[in-house]
């Protein structure tokens, strides 16, 4: 081979090297450039998130002061004489709606502005429970000794065909709990899903919810929002038949003292058992907001004396609000 051909080959190697140095050098530069642009667009996605469940969380917190209102007002027209019942309009359940739309309600315009334009898909639903519907498991402890105090969840396990052995079982744990200080015991359940930590199990706490609370202090049932089953096992003289007709009764009209119901039904004395009443101090709020396809639950207890609601705590999570279900018929 002679000089001019040798040259000739070296250069087309020379060229070949350096078109696939170029083509190697594009390739890195458009991976970094795409791994950029996709840190960039998850940071993005990922600050949106936040931001979203932020505001979702300002939403509700603005929602559980709306509540606290509805109570704050529903006192106050009741002042004289407090009467709560499942007519009113905080035991008015919010089905999801657009919230938008309240704010333009708000606003007295048929459509919302630019500055509501973020919230155009934000959906908030929610509702208020009078958890002096539901047996207080705090009264278990107002007196340790009497086993009177076991009675009306005794009743109530047995209406719902569960063991009615759970009614000293936690009764005794609840004592325990109360203990903090004396030894190695458990703490004191905030909650009803709580009370797995004494040892209940998840599906029992799940099939008392509707009808069982723990509130901060021993409480009555109300007798105008409490259901059959929690009226039954609450007051000792009511039949099966009674509790259901007194459910009927008050539905078409509330009673305004704890006499009404001996009166409506035709009872000969008045009713005895589990302290009764037809107010409530204690209320428990559910929240849900849908922000795109962020979903933000909570609930909260307030606790109304008088005028003043106060919130005793909040927490979020995937809740849906007890309904009560068909409890089985005892033997």
């Amino acid at each position: 081979m002679n000089r001019r051909a040798l040259l000739q080959a070296t250069g087309r190697a020379q060229r070949g090297v350096a078109l696939l140095a170029a083509m190697l050098t594009v390739t890195l530069v458009a991976s970094f450039a795409a791994a950029a642009l996709w840190q960039q667009w998850r940071s993005v996605e990922v600050e949106t998130a936040e931001r979203n469940r932020a505001q979702a969380a300002w939403m509700l917190l603005g929602a559980l002061d709306w509540s606290r209102v509805v109570l704050a007002e529903d006192a106050r027209s009741d002042r004289s004489q407090p009467v709560d019942h499942l007519a009113e309009p905080w035991a008015v359940p919010l089905q999801e709606a657009r919230l938008s739309t309240f704010l333009a309600a708000q606003n007295n315009v048929s459509q919302v502005d630019d500055g509501l334009a973020d919230i155009q898909e934000a959906f908030l639903s929610g509702r208020i429970v009078d958890l002096q519907s539901r047996l207080n498991l705090r009264n278990l402890l107002s007196a340790p000794d009497d086993p009177k105090t076991l009675v009306p969840l005794t009743r109530l396990l047995g209406r719902l065909g569960l063991p009615p052995t759970y009614a000293p079982q936690i009764a005794l744990a609840l004592r325990n709990a109360a203990k903090q200080g004396e030894g190695n015991q458990p703490l004191m359940p905030r909650t009803l899903r709580q009370l797995g930590w004494l040892g209940l199990p998840h599906e029992m706490a799940t099939r008392l919810e509707p009808y069982v609370t723990l509130l901060p202090a021993f409480t009555p049932v109300n007798l105008n929002t409490a259901s059959a089953e929690v009226l039954w096992a609450s007051a000792e003289d009511l039949s099966w038949a009674q509790a259901n007709q007194l459910v009927q009764l008050r539905a078409a009209s509330p009673l305004r003292t704890v006499a009404d119901a001996t009166r409506l039904l035709g009872l000969p004395s008045a009713l005895s058992g589990t302290a009764l009443s037809v107010s409530t101090n204690y209320f428990e709020t559910w929240g849900q907001l849908r922000l795109g396809e962020i979903v933000v639950s909570e609930r909260s207890m307030l606790r109304r004396n008088g005028m003043v609601v106060t919130t005793l705590w909040r927490e979020r999570g995937g809740w849906t609000p007890p309904t009560p279900a068909t409890p089985a018929t005892p033997n």
